[in-house]
């Protein structure tokens, strides 16, 4: 499973200089417990005297609405001033704002030229995005190897989307050679971090030995992981796994659960085998699983045994 890749953005630079220590730690100080005001008036001046760290909070402020009315005009100018500067964070966030045409025209090929230079400093969310281009095709030609070369480079450093979409690319053999051990110690890696997309696409793995060896009960267990996340694919094929007593025990009113859950959560093919599962349940058991489907969605995921 491959979902539509999500740029992402950052917030709020922690790190300040050292010649204006003082005022921005006071500014970061009050930002922290919500004295959005005085963190503006601390930030202000050391933004009009040049401060780089300063001008991208400051356009945080402006983009997020926060101690000032929203509006992204403003935040693209002062992010301008501290990208300009060669501070990353707001090359990045520069870069998402040309991407999404939020206070400038949308210019996709503005916004790779700032992914790139965040991305050559190694922010790894900036090299994740350029990934992202590579990968759609967006102000640069569609290159599958420069999108993996660029997730590679996030992948690397713990990025958990960089590492899902590079395992799926080892799996395809899309911009490097197919390899499923590849696939699978990526998949592995986002999967530690809770990355519900892998989590599932780690469960497919071991569902059908590719690059491990098989092992539906391993399967299941990822599956699960997933599912509790509300991954609807996850839903499903944990639905599957109880109904064929693949990796648990033979299962039709737990089946039945998860795959009405799967259904609730758009999945195309849950409502027909929802109906199969009912035509081999009796109507008592029906009435369970559709009471544990209720349980487990009115407590997000948390009590679904």
């Amino acid at each position: 499973m491959r979902t539509k890749a999500i740029l992402a953005a950052i917030v709020l630079a922690l790190v300040p200089l050292p010649s204006v220590a003082q005022d921005f730690n006071a500014g970061l100080a009050a930002y922290g417990r919500s004295d959005y005001d005085t963190a503006l008036r601390e930030w202000k001046p050391l933004a009009e005297q040049g401060s780089a760290v300063a001008q991208y909070n400051l356009g945080v402020m402006y983009d997020k609405g926060r101690g000032v009315l929203q509006d992204y005009a403003e935040a693209v100018r002062w992010y301008r001033l501290a990208a300009e500067q060669g501070d990353a964070d707001a090359q990045l966030n520069l870069g998402f704002k040309y991407n999404n045409g939020q206070g400038v025209l949308q210019d996709y090929a503005e916004a790779v030229r700032w992914y790139r230079l965040a991305a050559e400093q190694g922010l790894d969310r900036a090299q994740y995005n350029l990934g992202v281009m590579y990968d759609n095709g967006r102000g640069v030609a569609q290159d599958y190897a420069m999108a993996a070369r660029w997730w590679l480079a996030a992948a690397e450093q713990g990025d958990a989307t960089a590492q899902s979409y590079l395992g799926f690319m080892y799996e395809k053999g899309q911009g490097v050679l197919q390899d499923y051990p590849e696939a699978v110690r990526w998949f592995s890696a986002a999967a530690a971090q809770g990355d519900a997309v892998s989590q599932y696409n780690l469960g497919l793995m071991y569902a059908n030995g590719r690059g491990v060896a098989q092992d539906h009960a391993l399967a299941v267990l990822f599956y699960r992981a997933a599912a509790d996340q509300g991954n609807a694919f996850a839903q499903h094929n944990l639905g599957a796994a109880y109904a064929n007593g693949q990796g648990v025990a033979q299962d039709y009113v737990t089946a039945h659960m998860w795959v009405n859950i799967a259904a609730a959560n758009g999945h195309n093919a849950a409502p027909e085998n929802r109906k199969t599962l009912a035509d081999l349940m009796t109507s008592t058991d029906i009435s369970e699983a559709q009471r544990r489907a209720r349980v487990c969605m009115e407590s997000n995921y948390r009590d679904c045994d």
